[in-house]
């Protein structure tokens, strides 16, 4: 048997990975240093002992990496925990009202609402001419019964807490009559029937899913039934051989049988003169044809905040508004700021089709888009990345129009080397983060969804990210 020295024991692997592990500093010696830079306490040794366990592990796994470098890994996690985790996204997908990158942006007019609201204290709930408490609603209701001809509205925090709430409120413990064609589901898994087991009422179907007559209507209204409710099918289509009864037939049968009606609009029309809003279903259609109630949202064709609008007569409403159910529901102060100065830009369809930016994204002229989308292909092609100007189809999204195509020119960027996804993950991780979409291998930047500021930014994350 040959024996080695013990110089030559010193000396092998395991001696070496034990010096290299013993090299990295002390979890209180590195906090300590973050400290003296700036950082609090608890998050310096929260990113020192991450840090160095990071640089133990890869070390131990046979990684090359030694103590240096740590400090800055360190540092890396502390601005990353700093940074917002909800923060803005340049929106280059198309997709007008994107439930994943936050629905509506907001009109100037709904921001300066909301950052003076949120400054200090307001009259929320309090009336300022008697001097006593007074109610939140009043400050959207009267615009919305002037927007849409009806009695009474209240605002809850979304649309479908305004279907339950009504759904409870007019038919708690006895029938509510839906077509079996409206039984839908839409995102987040809402589902319709599960709505209306929340609500307490006891569903009854009506029709197939295909067909439903008023006749299917007229058989299910009895002595026991406690409201019709009628379902938008906000994102998809039957097509075919399909029947639905109107509003209008619909609301004359209940009103007859003394059932009220709760129309869900999901996303609704309040807009005027817009084309592009023909296939979504018209508030003020919904009001003049006699409905209880009529739901829609605020943050999606509207172009305001999250909110759930409701409006209809105003024994309905009051019931509504006294439901234990309404407080769990209610619209807090920033959005009501918000959803007031947004409806106060519908005072006028020309200013809100110029200042709500849902509705001026829906009605860009192709000019317009292709002075964008030039330019964000001129800025990315000077820095050498393949850029080209194409058409392609925008969409609505936010569960509206599902069936309506937006044409019009796009950006599209050749990936090059580096590859689709690695340049989709790498626009992501930009500052701010960059979405778009993909075609056959080529990134596209749609110029519907983005302003001139929006546009730079997205060519500027391109050239970076490619750089």
């Amino acid at each position: 048997m040959v024996g080695r020295d013990a110089g030559s024991m010193e000396r092998g692997p395991g001696s070496e990975l034990r010096a290299r592990l013993r090299s990295l500093p002390a979890v209180e010696e590195l906090a300590a240093a973050l400290e003296r830079e700036g950082a609090a306490h608890a998050p310096a040794v929260r990113a020192a002992r991450e840090a160095i366990a990071a640089r133990r592990a890869a070390i131990a796994a046979g990684s090359s990496d030694s103590a240096a470098g740590v400090e800055d890994d360190a540092r890396a996690l502390l601005t990353e925990w700093a940074r917002p985790r909800l923060r803005p996204v340049v929106n280059a997908t198309g997709v007008i009202v994107h439930t994943n990158l936050g629905r509506a942006p907001l009109p100037a007019a709904a921001i300066d609402a909301v950052r003076e609201v949120a400054r200090g204290y307001s009259n929320l709930e309090y009336d300022l001419d008697a001097g006593e408490r007074g109610s939140r609603h009043v400050h959207v209701e009267e615009l919305l019964r002037e927007l849409t001809g009806a009695e009474a509205a209240l605002a809850v925090n979304n649309c479908a807490a305004a279907v339950l709430l009504a759904a409870a409120a007019l038919a708690e413990g006895r029938e509510l009559v839906v077509s079996r064609g409206q039984l839908v589901e839409i995102g987040g898994s809402f589902r319709v029937p599960d709505v209306v087991a929340r609500s307490g009422a006891r569903l009854v179907e009506v029709g197939t899913t295909n067909r439903t007559r008023l006749s299917d209507y007229e058989r299910a209204l009895g002595p026991h039934t406690g409201a019709v409710l009628r379902a938008h099918q906000s994102n998809f289509r039957t097509v075919g051989f399909v029947s639905e009864v109107e509003i209008e037939p619909l609301s004359e049968l209940a009103a007859a049988a003394g059932v009220p009606v709760i129309d869900d609009l999901g996303s609704g029309a309040l807009a005027e003169r817009v084309p592009e809003l023909a296939e979504e279903p018209d508030v003020r259609r919904s009001v003049a044809a006699g409905c209880a109630v009529s739901c829609f949202s605020g943050d999606k064709l509207l172009g305001g905040p999250q909110a759930g609008v409701m409006v209809g007569t105003r024994a309905a409403i009051d019931r509504c508004r006294s439901h234990p159910l309404a407080r769990a529901v209610r619209i807090d102060k920033l959005s009501l700021a918000a959803l007031e100065a947004t409806l106060r830009l519908y005072r006028d369809p020309r200013t809100a089709a110029r200042e709500v930016p849902v509705l001026r994204m829906l009605t860009a002229g192709g000019a317009e888009l292709r002075d964008r989308a030039e330019l964000m292909r001129d800025r990315i092609a000077a820095a050498g990345v393949d850029a080209r100007v194409i058409d392609a189809s925008a969409r609505v999204g936010g569960g509206a129009l599902p069936l309506l195509e937006l044409d019009g020119p796009v950006c599209a960027v050749d990936p090059g080397a580096i590859g689709l996804d690695e340049l989709a993950g790498r626009l992501r991780r930009a500052d701010p983060p960059v979405v778009g979409r993909a075609r056959e291998g080529w990134l596209l930047l749609d110029p519907r969804t983005l302003d001139d500021e929006g546009a730079g930014l997205a060519a500027a994350a391109v050239v970076d990210a490619v750089g």
